[in-house]
């Protein structure tokens, strides 16, 4: 075992890898400067600035898609209203971190921009989506949230079809095109607290348009006038297409994959490096065997007995 792949705690059926390393820390101190009116000459009136109050944004009350819950059974994804299971009961602890860390908590301010939270993996089929959709459903049944789960895998997108749903415009096609508002390619399920932001149709610049400026726009629409809403990115492999670095660059928390037995140290290390446009990175460990303390979520409920 190495630093980047061995979890701080006995490994569960999937659970984080590791807090954020020494190199790469939480959050980096920011210098705070002397106010600009400091530096003014004594004659120049200072302006007094009034901060302008957003309104919050109105319940939506359009029309919802009806989610396949055989479907999400079938996959083996958190099937809402369902009966507690061990998956259902890692994710309630996976969240729990992240949620605190785009709250803040007495102890840790929150992270900027911490409400957007990238899931990515090093290579393809090490579990990305699967962590992203069931991370989303668990998020969803949270009172005081709702989210966003954003499909930022443009070139391979599938959480339309894993939720058994039908496409239509996304993402990209809003960052293409600055007269589509982002809000109307949102899809409303009829999963209390969750909808979907589909990937859009595939363009030859993707990277391009996400590094662009017009995608930090797009992407504080979809909070400014909501705070109560956590937006989720499934991003395309880290070492696989180069979105998802740019990606990183937007969004406050990283929760890269790690599939156990198969993603190397050497191809986490280059993800690692590619994700360093976002400061606070943590990993999950995924497709354990066994908990070698007898660790089984889920069977205090009845599950799995």
């Amino acid at each position: 075992m190495n630093e980047y792949t061995r979890p701080k705690k006995a490994a569960s059926l999937l659970e984080r890898a590791g807090e954020i390393y020494d190199y790469i820390p939480a959050v980096r101190t920011v210098d705070r400067r002397a106010p600009a009116s400091e530096n003014l000459p004594p004659e120049t009136p200072v302006r007094q600035v009034t901060p302008v109050k957003r309104r919050p944004a109105e319940p939506y009350d359009g029309p919802r898609v009806i989610v396949d819950r055989d479907k999400l059974q079938e996959a083996g994804f958190i099937v809402p209203d369902g009966p507690v299971t061990g998956i259902s009961e890692e994710f309630r602890i996976i969240k729990r971190q992240l949620l605190l860390a785009a709250k803040g908590s007495q102890k840790a301010a929150r992270v900027p921009h911490g409400e957007r939270i990238l899931i990515c993996s090093a290579h393809p089929n090490e579990g990305k989506t699967f962590c992203a959709l069931n991370l989303a459903l668990s998020i969803a049944a949270e009172k005081d949230n709702e989210v966003l789960l954003v499909d930022a895998d443009f070139a391979k997108p599938s959480i339309l079809s894993s939720l058994g749903l039908e496409g239509s415009k996304g993402l990209m096609d809003a960052l293409a095109d600055p007269q589509l508002p982002v809000e109307d390619c949102i899809i409303h399920t009829d999963i209390p607290g969750l909808a979907i932001l589909p990937a859009g149709d595939q363009t030859n610049a993707d990277t391009e348009y996400l590094a662009s400026a017009r995608t930090e726009q797009v992407l504080n629409l979809l909070t400014e006038n909501n705070p109560q809403r956590i937006v989720i990115f499934d991003s395309p492999p880290a070492l696989s297409a180069s979105p998802a670095s740019v990606l990183a660059t937007h969004v406050g928390q990283v929760l890269m994959v790690v599939k156990a037995d198969e993603t190397t140290e050497t191809a986490l290390r280059d993800a690692l490096s590619l994700m360093g446009g976002c400061e606070h990175i943590q990993l999950l460990l995924n497709g354990t065997k066994f908990s070698p303390t007898g660790r089984r979520f889920g069977s205090y409920y009845g599950y799995g007995e």
